[in-house]
């Protein structure tokens, strides 16, 4: 079966370079390598020798993640190019023909794609905007049964911005327990909370549990294209058998810099600065959205670099994103890509003065509909 196209990144590859205000983006507005690293650090990335890493990730990066997950090890991480090939070959490796894959939405669907390529039965469970975009647990457990091999789960979520509180986390985990299925857990937004502490792991809550990670939100390092596993030795050596057949291994540039960044008080200065961003940023967009009172219904993200809003209005949402790209030069994400008309993504982790200018844009265009 060929692969259906992946509409939220194929239009962010068509557009976001064409268009004056990019957003988007939900991430964090990227370091450079100045910013964070030391003059004996960039002189020693200037110098190295840009050869073949080790294709699992080195010895000295896996020991720096592995910190963070409750006795990990260094053979519990699959050092990958970006979590899109982590989330790639955990689920490539796991999900054959006709295996039952339930998936929290909404989501990135990445693995929503991947499964049904795959032949798998896929199941969605859904975050409910009534409940703050809480899951409906009971729906959940309805909707898993004794064939379901895997359950996928983004926390923080991709696109709301909501956290699992423990409560939900301990009962979706005993849910897959139920049923003895697998937990894959895409937890790329931890570490970019609003407020509060950060995000607490699945992993560790269970057996049978792997996470996906990067760099690329939480630590405003998109360019490094560096990513990880963590789960079960066996998981991940079986992950790692599809890596060899993907982009074998990550940058040796890549793998030094992650090295450096998960190293602890690096690691809080750079999560830091970007929380710090987001609260900015939210509380400008916050005000933007109260100043078109009754066009929109908006739940503030807890994490990530995103805003996702119900708007009042009557225009499907790629119509609406479209007229903003081609009449303003604004690209956001319509809610389409989730599969939610009368929706909109909208990055709030930039930099403000390029958010406000193209709310401003976005304004303009409201005015003429």
């Amino acid at each position: 079966m060929p692969f259906e196209t992946f509409e939220l990144e194929r239009i962010q590859s068509l557009y976001e370079n064409t268009v004056q205000y990019n957003l988007t983006e939900s991430g964090i507005h990227p370091f450079t390598a100045r910013e964070f690293l030391g003059e004996t650090e960039i002189d020693t990335l200037l110098n190295l020798r840009l050869g073949y890493g080790q294709t699992n990730g080195s010895v000295e990066m896996r020991k720096a993640i592995s910190q963070y997950y409750p006795s990990a090890g260094i053979d519990n991480i699959l050092a990958t190019n970006g979590s899109a090939e982590a989330n790639f070959t955990f689920a490539s490796s796991n999900i054959g023909p006709g295996d039952e894959v339930v998936i929290m939405l909404p989501n990135y669907m990445q693995i929503w794609g991947i499964a049904h390529h795959m032949g798998a039965m896929v199941k969605p469970f859904y975050l409910k905007e009534d409940l703050g975009w809480a899951p409906d647990l009971d729906e959940l457990k309805q909707t898993v049964t004794p064939q379901t091999k895997l359950i996928c789960l983004c926390n923080p979520n991709n696109p709301t911005g909501a956290i699992l509180d423990a409560n939900a986390m301990d009962a979706i985990v005993e849910i897959a327990k139920s049923c003895q299925a697998l937990l894959h857990v895409d937890e790329i937004y931890r570490g970019a909370e609003l407020e509060g502490d950060e995000t607490p792991t699945f992993y560790g809550l269970y057996d049978k549990v792997i996470i996906s990670m990067s760099l690329s939100k939480s630590y405003s390092l998109p360019g490094l294209r560096l990513g990880w596993l963590v789960g079960p030795e066996a998981l991940v050596e079986r992950a790692w058998a599809y890596h060899d057949y993907t982009s074998i291994a990550p940058t040796i540039m890549s793998q030094y810099i992650a090295t450096r960044v998960m190293q602890p008080e690096r690691r809080k200065k750079v999560l830091s600065r970007g929380r710090r961003l987001l609260r900015e940023n939210l509380i400008a967009f916050q005000q933007w959205v109260d100043s078109h009172m009754g066009l929109f219904h908006f739940i503030s993200p807890r994490a990530g670099g995103m805003a996702f809003l119900r708007y009042h209005f009557d225009i499907n949402s790629t119509e609406l994103s479209d007229r903003l790209r081609t009449q303003k030069s604004v690209f956001i994400i319509p809610g389409d890509c989730f599969g939610m008309d009368h929706y909109l993504r909208i990055g709030i982790g930039g930099q403000q003065e390029h958010l406000l200018a193209g709310l401003k844009l976005i304004d303009a265009m409201l005015e003429g509909l």
